[in-house]
């Protein structure tokens, strides 16, 4: 079986095409590079360069490389930036999902996973974890165009043109078993990733935004997720999609959070360093607590995470950090 994995020269991109290579899947990546890494596209993949927004060459690759599936991770991610450039976020994500869509009818190719967000649900739900059917409430453009791409995927999908899997991350950390792979972005925006970078002296200073919450700490909560944890569970619904799975979509976490609090002193535990901490007042639209039920994952794709703990997470990206800086 042949994969296309756009955005495969991403962070999660990559980490998921070496996967599939693992279960010897045969993997195409295509990536525009504008955020890829080349580097990161591992070599047994084929990789592709190539725009999600032009439909003619998804066409061409999906018929000539023959492929059976999609994994579609290209995306605009910055959720501050969304809020500056929405049409580019509309244009990249949304759109992209549309050509991606017509092109896959088109090549008569019917099974994409799709790469979705927890930004669906907006600080609505805080007082439990947060289960697939909850209420969409975006607080961004970046939310409303996964929310949008979802609707797309959906509506084509109930003509019985293809069948999905969305899967709605909440917030992914850390780095390849084998610390050969990790994030690579310099600016990407998760606390774990800016404390890590502030460990090996890239950041002169982590800030901490809001102290009065209501959480044992005073500071939110977040369920993070191991990347090669969510690595699994796209290996899992491209299998389930390939078997003949109705179209579906699943929270991906795990089930129970840690404060930014337990993130900044786990960081410094397993670095060694202490690094300085900002306090400061609380971000407009952050909510207290946000955790996923993934009881629905467990229970329909047989997902069993085998890395939920919030030191082997932090572990994992200080050490891939502190090689990567020293790389360079």
């Amino acid at each position: 079986m042949k994969i296309l994995v756009t955005g495969g020269a991403g962070y999660i991109g990559s980490h998921t095409a070496n996967r599939l290579l693992q279960e010897n899947f045969e993997v195409v990546v295509y990536d525009n590079l504008t955020t890829g890494f080349r580097a990161a596209v591992p070599e047994k993949a084929t990789f592709v360069e190539g725009d999600v927004r032009d439909e003619a060459k998804l066409v061409e690759v999906l018929k000539s490389q023959k492929i059976d599936a999609v994994i579609h991770f290209a995306a605009k991610l910055n959720v501050k930036e969304s809020t500056e450039k929405p049409l580019e976020y509309y244009e990249n994500n949304t759109s992209g999902v549309l050509s991606m869509t017509k092109a896959m009818k088109a090549a008569g190719v019917k099974h994409i996973v799709f790469s979705s967000t927890a930004a669906l649900f907006g600080d609505k739900v805080q007082d439990r974890s947060i289960v697939e059917d909850d209420a969409k409430a975006p607080l961004n453009p970046y939310g409303h165009s996964k929310l949008m791409s979802e609707q797309i995927l959906k509506d084509t999908s109930d003509t019985g043109g293809i069948s999905y899997c969305a899967l709605r991350y909440f917030n992914v950390a850390g780095a390849s078993d084998d610390g050969n792979n990790g994030q690579r972005t310099a600016d990407a925006f998760h606390l774990i990733h800016l404390g890590v970078q502030a460990a090996v002296g890239k950041r002169k200073q982590l800030q901490l935004f809001g102290t009065d919450y209501p959480t044992p700490d005073g500071t939110c909560i977040r369920d993070y997720i191991h990347v090669e944890d969510l690595a699994d569970i796209h290996l899992l619904a491209v299998k389930y999609l390939l078997k003949g799975g109705a179209s579906n979509y699943f929270n991906c976490g795990y089930g129970f959070g840690y404060s930014v609090r337990e993130v900044i002193n786990t960081i410094k535990k397993v670095s060694g360093t202490d690094f300085p901490v900002i306090e400061s007042e609380r971000r407009p639209g952050d909510a207290a607590s946000l955790v996923a039920d993934s009881s629905k994952l467990k229970n329909q794709l047989g997902w069993q995470p085998k890395r939920a703990n919030l030191e082997l997470i932090c572990r994992n990206a200080y050490e891939w950090e502190k090689k990567y800086n020293e790389s360079r």
